[in-house]
């Protein structure tokens, strides 16, 4: 078969050779991997490139995968006030700046975050949607489009998504309904904005139910463990067969449990097939403003979630706006924010840190079609680092990323300049 790419002197990710290869890619597919086939009469059309030069190989693995960002509210810094900081301020403040989003507007600043992620090398995407009578389907309207304007650099995917209430606010179950059936894949929930928690969470699953859609709420977001719902979730996932196709974001009300109740919560959603999704600079940025002096972190331990067998994703969340007013889109970054913040030292859980932005996000939103290996699509990354672990301990740059094969980005290792 003729080559279109090879990646030569590649340092695989995630159980591949502890010597460098190189990897083979035809067709948008990954075709071969193995050592010296970069020197082994390639055609002449076939493009060769030396992941070695300048330095040791690089390591090499599946394009990052965002599970959790809101497309239609980032970069709206300019139109919020953050005094307080609380999740009360940040929903208030937000509620009154989408009453002037337009779909253009929407369109635009979603299409400027979309691009952050893509020069950090993410792949596949799903992204959270608000819908409500005050902005209607605007949001909608804006971000839709980009699933189609940037399907030459990744896989997106909308969540759609009552941030403020679905029985407390009549109109929204209608528009929620009405973007399901204009192709979102996924239904979402918030439970502790509405009255009636439970409620909103069995409205949810009778949608999903509907229209085969997958399931990614925002759940037990809270400084104490009172009063949780992910039990109730696990109910309804194995009532409904939904185990795999469920998963809950933030659960903060986890990072403050018991270790007895922590862990039977773990085997709890473990059992069911519940995936968590945590999200560190928010959750970090939000929790603990009530306390004046050692505030709580308010980041649920994930690595712990995966001792008991949860699947979890690290993800973004917030760009630039009151719930987060931070933000490069980097899931390095995340995955390196995250590891300091939960005390994650052992070399295997810092390999997770990794895992969770990559295979194990890709598990979440059920992507068979992802991985580093023969016949998988050549969505790829690669960065300056000599293992999963490096990469997130030393914030390894992107250096490239490939979406089926086409480069979508180029980024050259800095050269120091040193004196005569």
């Amino acid at each position: 078969m003729a080559l279109d790419l090879v990646l030569q002197g590649a340092l695989p990710a995630d159980g591949g050779s502890p010597q460098p290869v190189d990897i083979g890619i035809a067709g948008g597919r990954i075709a071969e991997i193995r050592p010296g086939l970069a020197a082994q009469g390639l055609s002449d059309d076939t493009r060769v490139i030396d992941l070695a030069a300048g330095g040791g190989g690089c390591l090499v693995a599946p394009g990052f995968v965002e599970t959790h960002i809101h497309l239609d509210k980032s970069c709206i810094l300019d139109r919020c006030a953050s005094r307080r900081g609380d999740l009360e301020e940040a929903i208030g403040e937000v509620a009154k700046a989408k009453a002037g989003f337009t779909a253009e507007d929407v369109h635009a600043r979603a299409s400027r975050t979309l691009e952050k992620c893509l020069l950090q090398g993410t792949t596949h995407m799903r992204t959270h949607l608000e819908v409500d009578p005050g902005i209607g389907l605007r949001g909608l309207d804006g971000v839709l489009p980009l699933v189609k304007e940037f399907a030459w650099a990744l896989d997106l995917e909308i969540c759609v998504f009552p941030q403020e209430g679905l029985l407390n606010n009549p109109g929204t179950d209608a528009l929620m309904v009405e973007a399901l059936k204009r192709g979102c894949r996924v239904v979402g929930a918030a439970p502790y904005t509405d009255s009636d928690p439970k409620g909103q969470i069995d409205r949810v699953f009778e949608m999903a139910r509907e229209f085969d859609a997958d399931i990614d709420m925002h759940l037990d977001f809270g400084a104490t463990c009172d009063e949780v719902d992910i039990t109730y979730v696990c109910d309804l996932t194995e009532r409904y067969g939904y185990g795999g196709r469920v998963a809950v974001g933030h659960v903060t009300k986890m990072s403050v449990m018991p270790p007895e109740m922590f862990a039977g919560i773990a085997r709890r959603l473990a059992n069911a097939g519940v995936a968590v999704t945590v999200l560190p600079s928010t959750d970090l940025f939000l929790m603990g403003r009530e306390q004046d002096h050692s505030r709580m972190r308010g980041v649920t331990a994930a690595h712990l979630l995966l001792h008991e067998g949860v699947n979890c994703s690290l993800s973004t969340n917030n760009v630039l706006n009151p719930f987060t007013p931070f933000g490069d889109c980097s899931l390095v970054r995340m995955a390196n924010l995250y590891a300091n913040i939960c005390h994650v030292g052992a070399r295997g859980d810092v390999e997770e840190c990794f895992r969770m932005v990559t295979a194990r996000s890709a598990r979440l939103l059920r992507r068979d079609d992802y991985g580093l290996a023969v016949g998988m699509p050549a969505d790829l990354v690669v960065l300056d680092a000599a293992d999963m672990a490096g990469a997130v301990a030393e914030l390894a740059p992107v250096l490239y990323s490939f979406k089926a094969g086409r480069m979508v980005l180029e980024r050259s290792r800095p050269q120091l300049h040193r004196p005569a």
